[in-house]
Parts: C-alpha cells; structure tokens; sequence
C-alpha cells in the first residue's frame, strides 16, 4: 500500500539528540575524551571570566563548535552556525538541545578571541597529549620533525613596497576592489615589500622550481611509535626557520633523556647537526645529495635505528596531508601569526584526537 505524502510538520519531537546519534558513531569516543578534557581545563576557564555580568557563551562549546569545524572541515564560522541549527549531529555534540537558539556568526568569533587570549589552544593540546600518555601511546626516545607551508589568507596584489604608503599614491585604481596589477620587471623581496593584509606574511617558496607564496612555515615534532604531534607551532616563513623551530620544539619536551630526531635533507646542516649532539639528542637526519657533503656520518648511518628513523618520518606527512585537507589549513582563513598560530595547533590537537579514537579501536 503506498503511503501518504504529508508534509505538515509536527509540533512535538520524543526523541532527544542523545538517541539520535547511534552508539558507534565515531564523534562519540571524540566527545567522551573532550569531555574529560574540559573538566581538568575548567578552572583555567573561570580565570578567563568575569563572575558578574551577561553570560557569554560556555567556553566547552564553543571549542566543541571548532572542532567540528576542523573535522568536518566547515571553511567558515558563519556555515558553522548555519549547520548547527538544522543539523543534529552537529548540535549534539556541541551540547545544544532542538530548541536552543545558534549563536550570531560575529558574537562566537569575539568568544572565541577570548580564549585567543588565554592561550586555551596550548592548554588543551597539552591536555590532548596527556591523555594519550596516559593510555601509553608516546615514545619518549624516537621523534621526526618537519615543516609545512600555510599558505596566508592574502593576494600577491597585496605584496608592495613598504614605502609606498610615504610615497603617496601614483595613480588611481580602475577597480578599488580588485585592481589591475602588473608584476613583470618589478623586482620583489620580503626586505622591500610587505602585505598590506597580512604583515606576518612572507614571500616564501620551500622549494626550487615551485611558485612563491605569501605563505606561513607550521612545525611538528612527531613521536615515531604511533605518529601522534607531540608539538606544534607556526613562525614566519624563512630558510632557517624549520631549523631553529626544530631546536625550539625539542627543547620543550617534558622530559629530557637521550632520543633520536628523524628528519628530511633540509636539516642536513653542520650547525644543526652539532646543535643536536650537543643537546643529547641523535641526529637521524636524511644525507643530503652527493654534491653537498654530509653532516651526518657513518657513526650515526651504521646503526640499524637509523635506517628504522627513515622509514619512520616519512608518516610526518600524513599529518599535513590531514591538517591541509580535513583540517582546511592548506590556505588559512584568518590573519595575523597569533591566530593562525592558535588554529594550527588546535588543528593538531584534534588530529590527535582522531589518532587516538583510532589507536583505541584497533587495540
């Protein structure tokens, strides 16, 4: 028998998002663990607000609604809002009931500066790594590192000379908008142009033959057994910047006993090299090509575990490969190195997350 098309909308629901979402979900072993999170994070959250005046939004959904934006990869804010208020995966996690209003595009990104200011991105990636520790996932003797560009949220039309604005202007543009540019012959150097954008930004192309961008450098050290980010942050772009992050990044590792530091040819330099022995670490470094003589030497290539570091700190790429497409972090959509230095490494804390829920169903 076929069935009535009706389509008068009922007045009533009897079933709560909770029941909804089915038990084996994958959001759900993500919620629990955030959960856990925020019940140790939440003094650090009162410090953050005033115990009088109007409420503002509850800071654990407000980092609920951006890690939905990082796994679902919603290239914005305002599509954010709009797929929590009809989509019940989404408010669920969150923590919104069917009735509960969705915040105003503008009022959540001001929030969310607010933890901007509280360095909650840190606290919660350390949290995250915690965790993990504690289901003894972690290596603490064999690490890779490696750098990534994040292309900036600017155009090359935006590249121009830092004197410009001394200069005054020449010409009126034909479009305010999007003005007609003409580059050829001009010659351009992050020394005498600056992005009227962006000015964290730098011109920076990681490799020969490959375009330059305005772009960013984002840095990981990842621990070899399982590929989860230890450490995470983002610089300015420069040609020794994966280098001296490198050294950073190690250097703020909890505990400091002897390791082995995975990494490709670019970080093949004496200095670097020596920089490393000198902190104890193993320098399991690439060689680089046969025209430039290597730092690394046959007391270091003559180990089975250098060959084992090799093959390991290729999987470095799978996180930029997650964090460039899942993560939307290929081309960032906010500006200024603190910002797009907070979404990076909350990008990274919930690709752990994902690492950690898959690690567990293995197990």
């Amino acid at each position: 028998m076929r069935g009535d098309d009706e389509q008068q909308a009922a007045m009533f629901s009897y079933i709560s998002p909770e029941q909804r979402v089915p038990d084996d979900h994958p959001l759900r072993p993500i919620r629990k663990m955030t959960d856990e999170i925020f019940k140790q994070l939440s003094p650090r959250f009162d410090a953050l607000y005033a115990r009088l005046g109007r409420p503002s939004i509850a800071p654990e959904k407000l980092l609920r609604a951006l890690m939905l934006q990082v796994l679902y990869s919603v290239r914005s804010e305002r599509l954010l809002m709009e797929q929590l208020q009809y989509n019940l995966l989404f408010r669920w996690f969150v923590g919104l009931n069917m009735d509960d209003a969705v915040w105003v595009p503008t009022v959540f990104s001001k929030n969310r500066d607010r933890l901007l200011a509280g360095e909650i991105a840190a606290e919660f990636f350390d949290a995250v790594l915690q965790l993990a520790r504690s289901k003894e996932l972690l290596s603490d003797e064999h690490f890779t590192v490696d750098g990534t560009l994040v292309e900036g949220w600017a155009s090359l039309k935006s590249f121009q000379p830092k004197d410009k604005a001394a200069r005054g202007r020449d010409d009126e543009p034909d479009d305010p908008g999007n003005p007609t540019v003409n580059f050829h012959g001009q010659k351009r150097s992050n020394k005498t142009h600056q992005s009227r954008t962006d000015a964290d930004l730098r011109l920076f192309k990681k490799t020969k033959g490959s375009e330059a961008k305005l772009a960013y450098q984002g840095h990981v050290l990842m621990e070899n057994r399982n590929g989860l980010v230890v450490n995470a942050t983002l610089t300015i772009a420069s040609g020794t910047a994966e280098r001296e992050a490198a050294l950073g990044l190690i250097e703020q590792r909890p505990q400091k006993t002897r390791m082995t530091l995975g990494a490709d040819k670019a970080y093949d330099t004496r200095d670097f090299v020596a920089d490393l022995r000198a902190r104890q670490v193993t320098p399991h470094v690439a060689q680089s090509n046969k025209h430039r003589r290597s730092a690394i030497d046959a007391r270091t290539t003559r180990h089975p575990g250098y060959q084992v570091s090799q093959r390991k700190r290729k999987r470095v790429e799978e996180i930029f490969g997650w964090l460039k497409t899942v993560g939307l972090l290929r081309k960032t959509r906010h500006r200024g190195l603190r910002l797009v230095g907070w979404i990076f490494k909350f990008a990274t804390a919930a690709y752990n997350l994902v690492r950690i829920r898959n690690l567990a169903e293995v197990t």
